[in-house]
């Protein structure tokens, strides 16, 4: 069974139980654990999590948060397409993170796509997503989806949203909710 059939994503909230979540990574554990409903309430950043359809268990999360990047930290052949702006709108996805036990079926992707489809569908402007990969694992995940290396950066990628939805319906992946 594919991990997007036996999950809901949702926005995080009293409802979900995140005591025993575990990534393998404990600074997104205790973010998710104590502080992503801080985040929340206080508009910093938006927190989707996949809930297990049967069981209710949290499999994994997300963050999105609203930012912008100076048009000249963009690759040159992104940024000769826009506007001379000095900032360009910017979705940052904060943290990503799957359980141990559903690590290696599919989640992280799934949160991915859907991070990508809702960022797509926001009524403000929003030109590409930025990530801060925490390791080179990450980075490659990210890569495979076709985030690329900003110039001059260690780890941050982005990924222009345009250039997403052409891939994720390639993969047929539905970007609209009925």
């Amino acid at each position: 069974m594919r991990a997007t059939e036996s999950f809901r994503i949702e926005p995080l909230s009293s409802v979900h139980d995140r005591s025993g979540f575990s990534s393998g990574s404990a600074p997104l554990d205790r973010y998710f654990r104590e502080q992503a409903s801080q985040d929340v309430k206080r508009r910093i950043a938006t927190c989707f999590v996949a809930v297990n359809a049967q069981t209710g268990e949290v499999g994994g999360f997300y963050t999105l948060a609203a930012t912008s990047i100076v048009l000249d930290a963009l690759t040159p052949d992104i940024a000769k397409k826009l506007p001379r702006y000095p900032v360009v709108p910017a979705a940052l996805l904060g943290r990503l993170a799957v359980s141990g036990r559903c690590q290696g079926k599919g989640l992280g992707s799934a949160l991915l796509g859907d991070a990508l489809i809702r960022t797509s569908r926001t009524e403000i402007g929003v030109f590409v997503m930025l990530v801060d990969a925490k390791d080179d694992a990450a980075q490659r995940f990210y890569e495979r989806y076709g985030f690329s290396l900003l110039p001059g950066e260690v780890r941050r990628l982005s990924l222009p949203i345009a250039t997403a939805l052409r891939q994720l319906a390639t993969m047929h992946v539905p970007t609209k909710r009925p």
